[in-house]
């Protein structure tokens, strides 16, 4: 049986479909890559133009991304450090003259000129290329850079950003006059730089809230989400464009760690600044919206990102409805809704967007929406991206239920034409381990898994405490004890399970995982043998201080006052166990291969059950 090697919407299985989609402010275009299926996974660049419902490729692949102006008349993209322009319009490809290697191109609002960055990888400088040539904007001397051992970049996100889901370093003004642009060297300043060569720095007390986690300029002034290293507390700012400076419009905190809803801060068109933050007073315990501290959104909707504003029929100008992924209810099921920003006396309203989910990753302009390959004006579906990709090699069907008084979502796959009454092996599918849901209700999710089943286990997945999706509570009842809370939930989710499901034989129970999965999966075995029989550990974390330190603090807390606990989760004095497989890691005393097929792993598995 050949392994089919991908589980997620970025895999094989979505070579050919529509992805990294925008839509221009207009809504007269949307642009997006797609390749010509599995066989070609080059993908070229695409316009849908909503006039004449017709697709174009403008520019053929390898494009990796891509960025737009405003209304989607202009894309820009960079192929091996060659800027090209695209017209999207005319479907016309220039090669723009570069002074240096371009990466990360964007064009300006306005379509005018094309900012980018260069040498990412070492002394990044930002230049801008238009009508009036090749400039310098950002960049730091030969010697300066130097000075500060090679550390010194412009334009790039800087160590620890994607761990607040920030992937960007810089940002166009809505006027096009202006660049926002994050500088990194002993500790990250942000900066506002004109195009006539003026600039201010943005001020806020960087050496107490040292973490820029999210960035938004889209109106009026820039938005920022400043925390503190442990991040415990966290300021959202707005910045005079300027000036530099700085306005608390909110602030964030928890004892453990606060968490930002992606998507927010953002400005309303009534001048409101929306932010996400949490509930945990009076009874409730719930991840909500607020606009200048009024509550937008139910307890009951956990707000998993907010995707843009839609306009809203017959409502209020300067009233647009947000469009927010989320759960109500199940978590396993991420839907999407409008919520209604217009303060009522009624309490907030929210409504179901059908047929919608949260996977299909939304996308909203002017009044499009694009979900799924699918576009949609109101309650109207106008439109559908053509999709080239291969069919789902499986038809999952895991049985979804929540167990033990902790109600925590599991579920249970067996082999196709599985026969009742059969016992079989477990294996507890772990993926990327703390802070990543598995229990969900989309079947692209399960594909690997069923592979993993048919070569015969019960696949169980279980999203134990510190799993977003429930309730903030439950997500941070991992503070500073994973290794103790994990390893528990596992096992009490394990023995509840098989009140339902006879089938699952708890004397033969593997784990499976990678990163902190791998840890997760190793962990269990070595300090709960009596339950976790075997192990597969793919890069595990070995020890916690080798992670980021946003990552590891925001669990565990400062690595300095707290020795003991990073010590506790530790795995390179956990011992030896044969029981346990890593792979692409090494510890004394545990099997170790630097790489590994699923075919090793399975034979390694097996002979354990």
């Amino acid at each position: 049986m050949e392994y089919p090697g991908l589980a997620e919407r970025t895999g094989a299985f979505g070579h050919g479909a529509p992805h990294r989609v925008t839509v221009g402010g207009d809504a007269a275009r949307i642009v997006f890559l797609r390749s010509a299926g599995p066989d070609d996974p080059d993908a070229a660049l695409w316009v849908f133009d909503r006039d004449s419902r017709t697709e174009r490729r403008v520019a053929p692949g390898p494009i990796g991304s891509y960025a737009i102006d405003r209304d989607a008349r202009v894309a820009a993209f960079a192929r091996d450090g060659e800027l090209f322009r695209a017209d999207l319009i005319a479907g016309t490809v220039t090669a723009i003259p570069t002074a240096e290697a371009a990466y990360d191109p964007r064009p300006a609002p306005s379509g005018r000129d094309i900012g980018y960055v260069t040498d990412p990888g070492g002394s990044a400088s930002l230049r801008v290329v238009g009508p009036d040539g090749d400039r310098l904007l950002a960049g730091e001397p030969g010697n300066a850079w130097r000075e500060h051992g090679g550390a010194i970049a412009w334009g790039m996100p800087g160590a620890g950003a994607a761990a607040f889901g920030r992937t960007r370093g810089w940002w166009w003004s809505p006027e096009s006059g202006q660049i926002l642009a994050v500088r990194t060297a002993k500790a990250t300043s942000l900066h506002l730089l004109d195009l006539d060569g003026g600039w201010v720095d943005a001020h806020w007390d960087r050496e107490t809230y040292p973490y820029l986690a999210q960035v938004r300029w889209e109106t009026g002034g820039p938005l920022i989400t400043v925390l503190r290293r442990l991040q415990q507390h966290g300021l959202v700012l707005s910045v005079d464009p300027r000036t530099g400076e700085t306005q608390v419009h909110a602030e964030l905190a928890d004892a453990r760690w606060v968490e930002p809803v992606p998507g927010t801060p953002r400005h309303l068109p009534d001048g409101r600044v929306l932010v996400g933050g949490e509930l945990a007073h009076d009874g409730f315990d719930a991840r909500c919206l607020f606009a200048d501290g009024s509550l937008l959104t139910p307890p009951g909707l956990y707000v998993r990102r907010v995707a843009g504003t839609l306009p809203r029929d017959g409502g209020p100008a300067g009233s647009p409805d947000l469009v927010v992924e989320g759960n109500l209810g199940d978590p396993a099921v991420r839907e999407v809704f409008r919520v209604r920003t217009a303060v009522g006396g009624g309490g907030p309203e929210v409504t179901r967007i059908g047929g919608l989910t949260g996977q299909d990753g939304v996308v909203v302009g002017g009044d499009l929406l694009v979900a799924g390959g699918q576009v949609w004006c109101g309650e109207e579906r106008v439109a559908t991206l053509r999709s080239l990709a291969a069919r789902l090699p499986y038809r999952p069907e895991p049985v979804l239920q929540r167990v033990t008084d902790r109600r925590l979502p599991a579920a249970v796959l067996y082999p196709t034409g599985h026969i009742a009454g059969s016992r079989l092996p477990v294996l507890v599918d772990l993926g990327a381990g703390p802070g990543h849901q598995r229990v969900r209700a989309d079947a692209v999710a399960w594909q690997e898994r069923q592979w993993w089943a048919d070569a015969g286990f019960a696949v169980v997945s279980i999203d134990p405490r510190g799993t977003p999706g429930i309730a903030p509570s439950f997500e941070k009842a991992v503070h500073r004890r994973l290794a103790d809370v994990l390893p528990a939930d596992l096992a009490d989710a394990l023995h509840s399970l098989l009140g339902k499901h006879p089938d699952l034989d708890l004397g033969r129970v593997a784990l499976r995982g990678h990163g902190l999965g791998g840890w997760l999966a190793a962990t269990a075995v070595l300090r709960r043998p009596e339950v976790f029989h075997r192990a597969v550990a793919r890069d595990p974390v070995l020890d916690w201080t080798d992670l980021p330190a946003p990552i590891a603090e925001r669990y565990l807390g400062d690595r300095t006052d707290a020795a003991d606990v990073y010590a506790h989760h530790s795995l390179r004095d956990a011992g030896s166990s044969p029981a346990v497989l890593l792979i692409g890691a090494e510890l004394p005393g545990l099997p170790s291969r630097p790489a590994a097929g699923p075919a090793d792993e399975l034979a390694f598995l097996r002979a354990g059950a």
